[in-house]
């Protein structure tokens, strides 16, 4: 055609389209044979109105799959909750297609909220059934399948009522699920609410995706509510003195593994619980496992005044259910919801973390009192016990407000309604888990480095301010004599003034951890080896993520420790930067500080710290530049400068530390920081004590 110079274009046009058709025609028979097997299947996705019948057909192969899978995956569910053993194998095939949203749609619409509640019914009451009759074989599969099943149903329900997700079934279903939840079930000889069978699912959740807001808000507050509706005269009687001959103990609702007697048998490995718990779980504890999964849900099932009641639901369950959450035994579901909903840098978790410390400590302060050795002594011992399981979490609360602490104490502030008086109580019950006492360390030796890293630089001055990173004002600000340069004098008046400041609250945590020890009959002069290892790893030698290296012989100084990572760092809080500060320590495997092997008391191993981070802040503001570093063992090249730390072995890091005191005068600041470090009235005057004067670690 083109040599007869005629129009080649419809040719070309032809090609391309048999082109397209070559192409397309093995997607076009895939097609074709899910629309036949739609048809088989008789999956139907169309609607019906008095103006006739209208048919929305998938957007593509993958929807058209997702919508048949989707829609066997419900069937076989409903004939599994019908009790079909076959079913439950053919329901398995699917569990890895929670993720697709067309598919959970189709599961969950097939399924409805009434096979949701009735599904994880009947699996504990086959359970059961196989147990009573000694079927051991059938009895572990259907665990095992049961597992499986739950874990894939909760993962659906939580992309199904969440309307950021794709899958979301709408408000009618999260409504739905609640109606189900307070009705009345029957499987077998078994009759239970339905939440105590929706329960099953939310304690098999492996928090991905995690439950939404709008879940905790509809579902969740309700659970809550719904409960205290149940048994709130059985908890009175409880609590009254002589009710509690005949009432006994504060039962909750349990769900109905526990009700039918199967400890975690339908539990996935993971969510098995605390070692030495009933093995048996309630409603709200499984409700707290599945709300742990995102601050969004965590704060939304806490930061909650149900209608006609005169307490939030964060003070109903640390208060008037706290008793229902002691019968089991299991702390870690609502411990890990509170950790959750407290340690967040937003408003909503700092209010929780308030109204929690505000509370325990109303809850704990009956419980101490002076002894007779002017410390403090546990004059109620049982009034402690109870709430010594929260002591890690308040801990954690506390630390990642760690701010509030120096607030309280340095400028008579207030963290919501909690004082300094509040904050020494709730300290009191903090510091007695250990682990606790190690994040509340860790976060005020975070602040602390925080607080250092606002110290200017020497020669900051209004030319090269903003080059630096820092405002004209600053260097007024900074700039002690008036001579309109920051020297070394000023940096040292400012360093001294925060030094102090910093001394402070270590001083009320330390000493409220030693008389905690002394109540308890426990060695006051120990060092925890949390804080032995801080000291040993070095980690106050660190710089602040984010922090400008500025002095000359800071520079390489830190090495690979300073990475882009930790940079990321910035603005996270207290405790999870001292977390991931000591997690990167420990993969450069080094431990520069042999100090800590004869650390045997926790205000050696705090001044030590604290040592440590002044030597860091005044190496990197250049104190240190301008002193001969000539044939010392930490120091590299012919122009000597600082060796990485990471290279120092132990002495060359003692040397370095004894260089600072001796030449840089870190000797003074230390001094500073130790004389305010070891005055305890405060802690005297917040606890009513007469501390007695002692000598060496222990004052």
């Amino acid at each position: 055609m083109r040599s007869a110079g005629l129009d080649t274009s419809p040719a070309a046009r032809l090609r391309q389209l048999a082109g397209r058709v070559t192409t397309q025609a093995e997607d076009l028979r895939r097609r074709q044979n899910l629309v036949h097997e739609l048809q088989r299947q008789k999956v139907t996705f169309g609607r019906s109105t008095p103006a006739g019948s209208f048919v929305e057909m998938p957007d593509g192969p993958e929807a058209a799959k997702g919508l048949l899978d989707g829609t066997l995956a419900g069937r076989a569910a409903l004939s599994a909750a019908n009790g079909e053993a076959k079913a439950l194998a053919e329901l398995e095939k699917y569990a890895a297609r929670t993720g697709d949203a067309e598919f959970v749609k189709a599961f969950l619409g097939t399924l409805s909220t009434a096979g949701v509640t009735r599904l994880p019914g009947s699996l504990a009451a086959q359970l059961r059934d196989a147990r009573a009759h000694g079927d051991t074989d059938r009895a572990a599969q259907l665990a095992a399948s049961g597992q499986k099943v739950l874990r894939m149903l909760s993962a659906a329900l939580a992309r199904g009522t969440d309307p950021k997700n794709a899958a979301y079934r709408g408000a009618d279903f999260l409504k739905d699920l609640v109606e189900q939840g307070r009705a009345q079930h029957q499987a077998g000889d078994v009759t239970y609410s339905g939440y105590q069978a929706q329960a099953l699912i939310w304690r098999a959740h492996d928090g991905k995706p995690p439950y939404s807001k709008e879940f905790m808000e509809v579902v969740g507050r309700d659970v809550i509510v719904h409960e205290y509706e149940q048994r709130k005269d059985e908890w009175a009687a409880s609590r009254d003195p002589l009710g509690q001959i005949f009432a006994g103990a504060q039962v909750p609702i349990a769900d109905l593994a526990g009700a039918l007697g199967l400890g975690t048998l339908l539990r996935p490995g993971t969510q098995m619980g605390a070692a030495g718990a009933k093995g048996g779980s309630s409603v709200v504890d499984d409700l707290f496992h599945a709300a742990k999964s995102s601050r969004e849900a965590a704060h939304a099932l806490l930061d909650h005044t149900p209608a006609g009641w005169n307490e939030s639901v964060l003070d109903h369950l640390l208060t008037t259910r706290w008793d229902a959450t002691r019968y089991l035994g299991d702390y870690t579901p609502f411990n890990d919801l509170l950790v959750t909903a407290t340690t967040g840098q937003d408003d909503t978790s700092r209010r929780l973390a308030s109204e929690m410390t505000k509370i325990l400590a109303d809850q704990v302060r009956g419980a101490f009192g002076k002894g007779d050795s002017g410390n403090l002594e546990i004059k109620d011992r049982a009034a402690f016990d109870r709430y010594t399981p929260l002591s890690y979490p308040l801990a954690r609360a506390i630390a990642a407000n760690i701010d509030q602490l120096s607030r309280l104490l340095l400028d008579h502030a207030s963290f919501g309604h909690v004082a300094a008086e509040d904050m020494s109580y709730a300290l009191a019950l903090a510091t007695s888990n250990d682990a606790g006492f190690e994040a509340l360390v860790a976060a005020q030796t975070e602040h602390m480095r925080a607080a250092l890293d606002t110290v200017p630089p020497v020669g900051l001055n209004t030319s090269n301010a903003e080059r630096l990173g820092f405002t004209k004002a600053d260097v007024k600000e900074f700039d002690f004599d008036g001579d309109g340069r920051v020297d070394k004098a000023d940096i040292k008046q400012f360093l001294t003034d925060r030094t102090v400041a910093e001394a402070r609250p270590f001083s009320h945590l330390v000493e409220i951890r030693r008389q905690v020890l002394i109540a308890q009959g426990l060695d006051d002069k120990k060092a925890d080896e949390a804080l032995k290892t801080m000291v040993r790893e070095a980690i106050g030698l660190l710089p602040v993520p984010g922090a400008k290296q500025v002095g000359e012989l800071a520079t390489g100084a830190f090495g690979k420790l300073a990475t882009t990572g930790y940079d990321k760092l910035t603005g996270a809080a207290y405790d999870e930067v001292a977390r991931k500060v000591a997690q990167q320590m420990s993969h450069h495997g080094r431990s520069l500080d042999e100090t800590y092997r004869t650390v045997a008391d926790n205000r050696l191993a705090v001044e030590r710290l604290a040592e440590q981070m002044l030597a860091t802040a005044m190496l990197n503001k250049g104190l240190l530049d301008d002193i001969e570093v000539i044939d010392r063992t930490f120091t590299t090249g012919t122009s000597p400068t600082i060796k990485p730390f990471t290279e120092m072995s132990p002495q060359d890091y003692s040397q370095f530390l004894e260089w600072v005191r001796k030449k840089g005068g870190g000797r003074d600041l230390i001094d500073r920081f130790s004389g305010t470090f070891r005055r305890t009235s405060e802690v005297d005057d917040y606890l009513n004590l007469q501390i007695p004067s002692t000598h060496g670690g222990g004052q």
